[in-house]
């Protein structure tokens, strides 16, 4: 190439004196600089490269110097790669083309990943499981010219989502793998899901060769087929109520334990209530065991070798009573009896219960007319 024409290329192009990358985004891990118009880089221009980024310098698809954060002049003392490449003598001192890409090493935080899809594990306690999983992931650039050779190539622009495909199979993988090793129930998996997030981690960047780390990885969640979260639930259920069954056998013998201890237990309003409520906590405490033991033996089959549990008493029939023009109750049959003999409840008084289409007196109901039978009639009127 004569003078002139050499004259002609330089005129056509830019010279370019400054080498930098200001990164406005949150995003973007490769940026190439912009020789604009395909201008040539001037031999001595100042290249600027900022805390979390990497200059990496590509000769016709070869990696040539890579600088570090810092300020340079670029020359051929501190380009020895790339005087190699382009056989540049001692002392060159001619501008040149080259692709200059710069890596950001910065930490990309709040990188989503999840099963695409159910995935089968063998679990100790349930067997065969279907579940799904989500979390969370931290990366960094380590190596940018292994990235650039491996991911992002001549690409202008290179993002965290043109990557995360890529991630979130690497991701699945070793996670189903550390879950499948691991040996964990699922109902452990909440107390070891911080153990298992660290796992996956290592077992990732022991594998990778992207020139990425990962710098945290989380399981924000293992999700359980609906039918399995039902039956856990209803476990939880049963437990609760195995609670519930010891709170009413504490209250009632401390119902009982008052009513004792109480002078008027035997007659009068206080011992009427005290015996109400220890009819109502006996009647929810037969519902909540036939409840329970339907749930634990549907069938009513009994264990090899145990002994048949005898059906529980029939329910107690409870009435309510109409008294001075205004509904009470309801109330047991042992209650009213008592209210019978100190003449609260007489032949005439209306009852009604459920079942019944409507209010009647007490002597017209079978099981009530025989409460008035021990009960002593009126006294006569006084003689005259």
């Amino acid at each position: 190439m004569g003078l002139f024409d050499k004259a002609k290329e330089l005129i056509k192009g830019e010279l370019i004196d400054v080498v930098e990358w200001l990164d406005n985004s949150q995003d973007t891990i490769v940026h190439r600089f912009d020789r604009r118009n395909d201008g040539a880089i001037k031999n001595g221009a100042q290249l600027t490269v900022r805390e979390s980024q990497v200059a990496v310098f590509v000769n016709e698809g070869e990696i040539g110097d890579i600088f570090q954060p810092g300020r340079y002049e670029l020359t051929t003392n501190n380009m020895p790669v790339l005087t190699k490449l382009k056989s540049w003598k001692y002392g060159f001192d001619s501008p040149f083309k080259c692709e200059i890409y710069f890596v950001n090493t910065k930490v990309f935080t709040a990188q989503k990943w999840g099963t695409p899809a159910n995935f089968y594990v063998r679990d100790q306690d349930f067997g065969r499981v279907t579940i799904r999983a989500f979390g969370t992931y931290s990366m960094q650039v380590t190596d940018a010219a292994k990235l650039i050779q491996k991911l992002s190539g001549t690409n202008g622009e290179y993002k965290t989502q043109d990557i995360a495909e890529e991630l979130r199979s690497i991701i699945v993988t070793n996670f189903v793998s550390t879950i499948g090793e691991s040996g964990k129930s699922l109902l452990d998996f909440a107390a070891a899901q911080s153990e298992m997030s660290k796992a996956v981690e290592q077992r990732i960047n022991q594998e990778s060769d992207y020139g990425l780390t990962f710098t945290k990885f989380l399981i924000s969640s293992i999700t359980l087929p609906e039918e399995l979260q039902k039956k856990l639930d209803e476990g939880t259920g049963m437990n609760m109520l195995g609670d519930m069954n010891k709170y009413q056998q504490m209250s009632m013998a401390d119902a009982m334990k008052a009513a004792a201890t109480n002078p008027g237990a035997g007659g009068g309003m206080e011992g009427m209530m005290g015996m109400m409520m220890m009819n109502n906590m006996m009647q929810n405490q037969q519902m909540m065991n036939q409840q329970m033991m339907h749930q634990q033996n549907p069938y009513g089959q009994q264990g090899y070798g145990q002994p048949a549990a005898p059906p529980p008493p029939p329910m107690m029939s409870q009435y309510y009573v109409a008294i001075n023009g205004q509904q009470q109750g309801p109330f047991p049959i042992q209650t009213l009896q008592q209210m019978a003999a100190q003449g609260q409840f007489t032949q005439n008084t209306q009852v009604w219960k459920q079942g019944m289409a409507t209010w009647a007196a007490a002597n017209t109901v079978a099981e009530l007319s025989q409460l008035f039978g021990a009960v002593p009639p009126p006294p006569p009127p006084p003689a005259v």
